[in-house]
């Protein structure tokens, strides 16, 4: 195996959560691995017949609206929501040296889902605690292309491409008998179209420049539901703290995945036999805008928005392995109507790469 290992993980993490219908509220899209930042997908690919298995957990904290906004606005399909967590198990493969296809499969869970509840206008209104949700969300399949690959300027471009199935869960119920909205579902019922691009550029022996645009065009799902359009922007900056591999940041580990089979049993200096070990620091900028949400084609006006996290990271290489974390900042959240905003969000899990 060679450096594009550190692709691995990046592409993993990168279908992101293009499975999860949450009104403008999604885990994030990203990736893990020297090939990008955490979430933003680098251009790098998987060397011919390099698989990479990916384990990882993203936790979502928002500002819970609060009772007198909820009651002052029953009827107009404004809720309370606490958190968005995401379980993923992802496989990559490289079918060339150019290009890799990647499946993401999903466990979504959403806490502290509120609305306001008047069904007799006698009683009082009140505040509706509904638990929460948790399921298989939709398998998210991507592929990657790399079309540009100067090795001298060390300058990569990639198409991304790909497609959302509707094979999550779309009839959970709630306390109540009620069946959830269709943004609070783990599935949408939809299939989803994927398109984009993505840039990596060395920008000196320990540093590099990341960044992807992808598109999502949504179809409608459950319960003629269109959970609306997105738009995804990530930018990242990768600097090399220490390990083997410095001299191209384009790459998580450019020694990981080597056979050490080779090696004598008993090294003659201490220095010539070692693990690999690697240490990036990560800044990123993710970004996402989400079209309104539409209901048998009519506009709910309390969805859709612009959010932009600033994220920063660290990813450890061993070998072939990795691990990596990231917090983010939301810096705008300009959401439509009333919505419940984020806060803070986190992401943190393993990666390996192998080729058999």
């Amino acid at each position: 195996m060679n450096s594009r290992i550190g692709f691995a993980a990046a592409v993993l993490v990168a279908v992101g959560s293009l499975a999860e219908p949450a009104s403008a509220h999604h885990p994030g899209i990203g990736g893990t691995g020297g090939g990008g930042g955490i979430f933003t997908i680098g251009a790098g690919t998987l060397d011919e017949g390099q698989f990479a298995f990916s384990a990882y957990v993203e936790y979502v904290r928002l500002k819970q609206l609060s009772d007198a906004t909820l009651l002052a606005n029953i009827g107009n399909d404004v809720h309370g929501l606490q958190s968005i967590e995401s379980r993923t198990l992802s496989l990559a493969y490289g079918v060339t040296r150019d290009f890799t296809v990647s499946v993401r499969l999903p466990w979504v869970r959403r806490t502290g889902i509120l609305e306001g509840s008047q069904e007799d206008p006698a009683d009082p209104a009140i505040v509706r605690d509904r638990g929460n949700t948790d399921g298989f969300g939709d398998i998210t399949v991507l592929g990657q292309y790399r079309f540009l690959n100067n090795t001298s300027s060390g300058t990569q471009v990639a198409a991304l491409f790909g497609f959302k199935a509707p094979t999550g869960v779309t009839n959970l119920v709630d306390p109540f008998g009620e069946v959830y909205e269709a943004e609070f579902q783990p599935g949408s019922g939809s299939w989803d179209g994927l398109f984009g691009l993505a840039g990596s550029q060395r920008l000196t022996s320990a540093l590099s420049f990341h960044a992807n645009v992808l598109g999502i065009v949504t179809g409608t799902g459950t319960q003629n539901t269109n959970l609306g359009n997105r738009f995804l922007y990530n930018a990242a900056l990768s600097y090399r703290l220490f390990g083997e591999g410095a001299g191209n940041p384009l790459d998580a580990y450019a020694h990981a995945g080597h056979s050490h089979s080779n090696l004598p049993t008993k090294a003659p200096k201490a220095v010539d036999y070692h693990a690999h070990v690697t240490l990036d620091a990560l800044f990123e900028l993710n970004g996402e805008w989400h079209d309104y949400e539409r209901i048998a084609g009519a506009i709910n006006p309390n969805s859709g928005g612009h959010t932009i996290y600033l994220s920063p990271g660290l990813r450890l290489g061993v070998e072939n392995w990795s691990s990596f974390v990231s917090v983010g900042i939301p810096v705008v959240n300009d959401y439509n109507g009333i919505q419940a905003t984020p806060t803070w969000r986190v992401i943190g899990g393993v990666s390996v790469a192998f080729k058999p």
